[in-house]
């Protein structure tokens, strides 16, 4: 196992891996926490329909949402004017239109059950409106936070879209879970058990990194 790690080609496809994995989960928790918030706290016409289209797109399989996106930046496609199809940007578009619906659906539920309760209490202290925005978001940092985690582990153990816009090509656009499936079709069983005991340790240390940071930040917050 420790041999593949010395692979500089392994190397790579880690690194691009990591790289993917955060952007994308940066970028869709950027949007889809403070649409849950909104949309929780908005009353307008539509919503009911807003809500079961974000549910939807939660449950919308990878291919297509990878299927969508390619036929948006083919050559031919409404996109195909910037040249993204097969590269790094092109699989991080296609994660984040995975993960924005996810983190979004999940902020909101989490909001629809306890915001309303958090407002009232804000508004008996006599919080303005930035305090009661600022106090409803740290009440909900469990649910934020695991939304965020949610997101990045299905960013991380997603193969299907990146696949199909990004080519799989060798050096350029190769991720772990790309990798894995191509040496499990070429018959590399070992090499793949390999690679996805690597997958899982770096998802764990990470899970277990953010863990602990937000455990500290929280016993911070608790001192004060």
């Amino acid at each position: 196992m420790l041999d593949i790690l010395h692979d500089t080609e392994i190397i790579g496809v880690i690194t691009l891996t990591l790289r993917m994995t955060l952007l994308s989960t940066f970028i869709s928790s950027a949007v889809g926490i403070p649409a849950g918030l909104l949309l929780e706290r908005s009353d307008f016409a539509g919503k009911r329909f807003v809500v079961a289209l974000n549910r939807t797109l939660m449950a919308s399989p990878p291919v297509v949402i990878g299927l969508v996106v390619y036929l948006l930046l083919m050559r031919r496609g409404p996109l195909g004017f910037l040249g993204l199809l097969f590269t790094f940007e092109a699989m991080v578009v296609a994660q984040v239109l995975l993960l924005t619906p996810i983190i979004c659906g999940m902020v909101y539920t989490a909001a629809s059950r306890n915001a309303g309760r958090i407002r009232a209490f804000a508004q008996t202290m006599g919080a303005n409106s930035r305090q009661t925005h600022v106090l409803t978001a740290r009440e909900l940092s469990n649910e934020i936070y695991f939304a965020v985690v949610t997101g990045f582990g299905r960013a991380m153990s997603e193969v299907g879209a990146i696949m199909i816009v990004g080519g799989n090509i060798r050096f350029h656009t190769r991720t772990m879970t790309t990798s894995i499936s191509m040496l499990r079709n070429q018959g590399e069983i070992n090499q793949a058990i390999y690679l996805g005991a690597v997958l899982m340790l770096i998802a764990f240390s990470v899970t277990m990194t953010t863990d602990f940071l937000r455990r500290r930040e929280q016993r911070t917050d608790e001192n004060f």
